[in-house]
């Protein structure tokens, strides 16, 4: 069986891994746990990733910043978990990417585009990076090669607008709420650029900057370094771009001089994964090289892609988005999971 062909296999069984972790977090909505509502995510992650046919890695986990319950950074997952990497009759190798709940609080508030995320390819198809700060620029085909990430925020939004074929008063970047972003929202709001701001989610952002018509045409501003990770495996599936560069704590807290050393053990720490230079700028094919990618992902809430988990009498519905690069497909995936015995009314 060829590498494309297994990993068009793997890609449905992902596809049942976000559902199961979207559907247990959504369980948790609107309670204000958002510990209690990542646990479920993952703990309902964990468990259906134990019987994908696959020798498994995780190289991007979530949870290493704030002490939330993880899928932790090298974790075997998979079915043939415990086979060594070069047997010949394992499973596929692969190393895969999680945010098992997107949106932690998103998901505890009941507010829109919290998701389960997962992104796959063959082994060193995607970054491997600790959970820190990452300085993010995403745009969609259109404008993908055309902006620089170290250019003037006015230089890259009249690039974008030419791209585009429309004014610059018309765009819309999205931005995460946050202190850090007080010069960037000036610098976009300078231009007559129109700012959307989010409380959490950038990567459901960014998928929205790469697809047409979602009213998002770019986003901007410093985030995690796993969703760029997933961003960039998302990027490869809609052919739209990222570039990113790491952040450090005293770029941030430059009064802090206790950063500092907290820097120092993260640079350690990335030069331990192979990362030697912490300021070059990444682009999608340096943080997601794979040739087989695979991106998966199940709404929880609402959002402005998919719908989120709705639960009925005899069972629930599911709104997915699943990907692949090869063969290159891109499905939206409505799911109705039935409970219910024989006389069970299925609900569109």
């Amino acid at each position: 069986m060829s590498t494309e062909t297994k990993f068009s296999h793997l890609s449905k069984e992902f596809l049942h891994v976000v559902e199961v972790a979207a559907i247990e977090s959504a369980r948790t909505m609107g309670l204000g746990q958002r510990k209690q509502s990542d646990r479920a995510a993952v703990e309902a992650m964990r468990e259906a990733m134990r019987a994908v046919r696959m020798n498994g890695r995780i190289v991007i986990g979530e949870g290493e910043r704030d002490k939330a319950p993880m899928l932790y950074i090298g974790e075997r997952v998979g079915m043939g978990a415990e086979l060594s990497d070069d047997d010949p009759n394992a499973f596929p190798a692969v190393d895969i990417a999680v945010d098992p709940l997107e949106g932690t609080n998103l998901c505890a508030t009941g507010a829109p585009n919290a998701i389960a995320v997962l992104a796959a390819a063959e082994r060193g198809g995607l970054l491997h990076a600790p959970d820190m700060y990452m300085n993010k620029l995403v745009v969609g085909p259109a404008a993908r090669g055309q902006l620089d990430i170290d250019a003037p925020v006015a230089e890259n939004l009249k690039r974008l607008s030419s791209c585009l074929r429309r004014a610059v008063t018309d765009l819309v970047i999205s931005v995460l709420d946050r202190p850090r972003h007080e010069r960037l929202i000036a610098d976009i709001r300078a231009t007559g650029a129109r700012i959307q701001l989010i409380s959490d989610g950038d990567l459901s952002a960014g998928i929205s900057a790469a697809v047409g018509g979602s009213g998002v045409h770019a986003v901007m501003g410093i985030g995690g370094a796993p969703e760029g990770v997933l961003t960039a495996a998302a990027m490869k599936c809609l052919n739209g771009e990222i570039q990113a560069r790491f952040v450090l704590k005293d770029q941030l807290h430059a009064e802090d001089q206790t950063k500092v050393a907290e820097d120092s053990e993260t640079i350690a720490r990335m030069q331990s994964m192979g990362i030697s230079d912490p300021t070059r700028v990444y682009r999608t094919d340096d943080l997601a090289p794979g040739k087989h990618i695979i991106f998966a992902m199940t709404a929880v809430t609402n959002g402005s892609v998919l719908r989120g988990v709705r639960f009925f009498g005899d069972g629930k519905r599911t709104s997915s988005l699943l990907m692949t690069t090869q063969p290159h497909t891109v499905r939206l995936v409505d799911t109705v999971h039935v409970e219910g015995g024989p006389n069970t009314v299925i609900r569109f």
